[in-house]
């Protein structure tokens, strides 16, 4: 099987549109996730207290995100690979591709699960955890981690899906487990009294109930775009080596991201729980921000991988620029809105004064440097598209990581909470001078072919 039509529309018609047509599913499926996970939050805070909000928000959060992170930014070179083959009309390679992903996310699930449990502990004790939180946070963690191939498989075959130019469908499977999700909540906390451990339970079964039901649609999938059950544990040794070759780094690059953060929660925590619970409240209004500027994030990564994969290069590259205004324009707007109204956020999700107080320092800090951090998504995005990871994980590495394990092991960058959060500014800026200089002065697509201009 050469090449078959795709049918696609992201290499055709007007860009803006096409970008904003793909972005536009992915921003209300993470909506909905970031909603779940408020909803979540405020059930906890106002029901359990601010000790159960610190445990199952901010370090928790942050220790998540680097295992199942690792685990996502490695399936983002299946969704390069897969994208740039479904662009070139390459129905062999895409079938090959499509099942070693698959096959991918099994593996990667059994060892992330059984891995986060054993090491919850030993993670919790590093970070300097509370005394007052630790053993919530243990409880709700050892619950997430063995629970998490639903999460881990439902990741893998959304941008299998988002490969294909399809951002509808995942939307559709995070909705249902979104609802679901709250659903449970009320129910395993208000109702049975289950307290963090039904949280963490209910996140479960609804990243279970996700997941199962973007399995079934890729095997319902006609043609190239089909699963088929008898392959889920096949794969292709040449195609998952490339899948790794440009998804490791990008592993790699979310680990030090959380590895820092890690860092910035063990400072938060050492200023006290009132500080802890202000960190994790702000941690759900500022999931807002990264769900708009990671939906770009991903949409602009397959338009250029499946551009990339056309060879319609022009065209790539036009997309990054009109997706970089549009970007600008998302934060600009919602750094206006969290200045102005973020005291009324964080009354949400607790009624102590002093954590709200907190909060309003910590985003008065943050928010004024949202547009410095755009560039680096979206550059960082049209890059992977393109196949090229290794740039982006040494910005991150040395730039972002660097900077802030710099910054915060001297005394200047621990006094204060203020000073704390200045290492995002900080490392921010200095990564985003580095990838508009590399993308302006590199010709980062220049070994393809062009086959037409736009």
């Amino acid at each position: 099987m050469a090449k078959e039509r795709t049918g696609n529309g992201i290499t055709e018609g007007t860009i803006w549109k096409q970008i904003l047509l793909f972005f536009f599913p992915i921003l209300f499926g993470t909506l909905f996730l970031t909603l779940y996970n408020t909803i979540d939050a405020i059930i906890v805070g106002q029901a359990l207290g601010k000790e159960a909000l610190a445990a199952v928000s901010g370090g928790t959060s942050t220790l998540t995100n680097l295992i199942i992170g690792f685990f996502t930014g490695v399936a983002g070179g299946a969704t390069v690979v897969i994208s740039q083959a479904y662009g070139a009309q390459d129905g062999e390679k895409v079938k090959k591709s499509l099942h070693t992903a698959i096959c991918l996310s099994i593996v990667f699930s059994l060892v992330i699960s059984i891995g986060g449990f054993l090491l919850t502990k030993p993670m919790l004790t590093i970070m300097a955890t509370p005394k007052d939180i630790f053993p919530l946070a243990e409880s709700y963690l050892r619950i997430y981690f063995l629970g998490s191939t639903g999460l881990i498989i439902f990741n893998m075959s959304s941008g299998i899906l988002r490969a294909f130019g399809d951002s509808r469908h995942p939307l559709w499977f995070l909705v249902i487990g979104a609802i679901l999700n709250i659903i449970l909540d009320i129910l395993f906390i208000a109702v049975f009294r289950r307290g963090v451990k039904g949280a963490a339970e209910a996140t479960v079964i609804s990243q279970a109930v996700s997941a199962l039901c973007t399995l079934i649609f890729l095997g319902t999938r006609k043609g190239l775009e089909r699963m088929e059950v008898s392959r889920m544990l096949t794969y292709d040794p040449r195609i998952l080596q490339k899948m790794l070759a440009i998804g490791l780094p990008g592993g790699i690059q979310s680990v030090m991201y959380n590895i820092s953060n890690m860092i910035i929660q063990t400072k938060v925590n050492m200023f006290g729980t009132d500080t802890a619970a202000a960190w994790a409240a702000y941690n759900k209004l500022d999931a807002v921000f990264w769900m708009i500027v990671n939906a770009f994030g991903i949409s602009i990564t397959t338009f250029v991988g499946q551009n990339y994969g056309a060879g319609k290069i022009k065209r790539a590259k036009k997309g990054v620029t009109e997706c970089l205004i549009m970007t600008l324009f998302s934060a600009l707007l919602l750094a206006s809105l969290y200045l102005s109204f973020g005291r009324y956020g964080f009354m949400l999700f607790a009624s102590d004064e002093a954590v709200v107080e907190i909060g309003m320092r910590i985003l008065n800090t943050i928010a004024p440097v949202f547009l410095i951090y755009v560039p680096i998504e979206i550059y960082s995005g049209a890059l992977r598209g393109a196949g090229k990871t290794v740039v982006p994980t040494l910005f991150t590495v040395f730039g972002i990581c660097g900077t802030r394990i710099i910054w915060l092991s001297t005394p200047i960058g621990s006094a204060s909470i203020e000073r704390v959060m200045l290492s995002y500014a900080i490392s921010w800026t200095l990564v985003a001078l580095l990838f508009v200089i590399y993308y302006y002065s590199t010709d980062v697509f220049g070994e393809r072919t062009q086959k037409s201009s736009l």
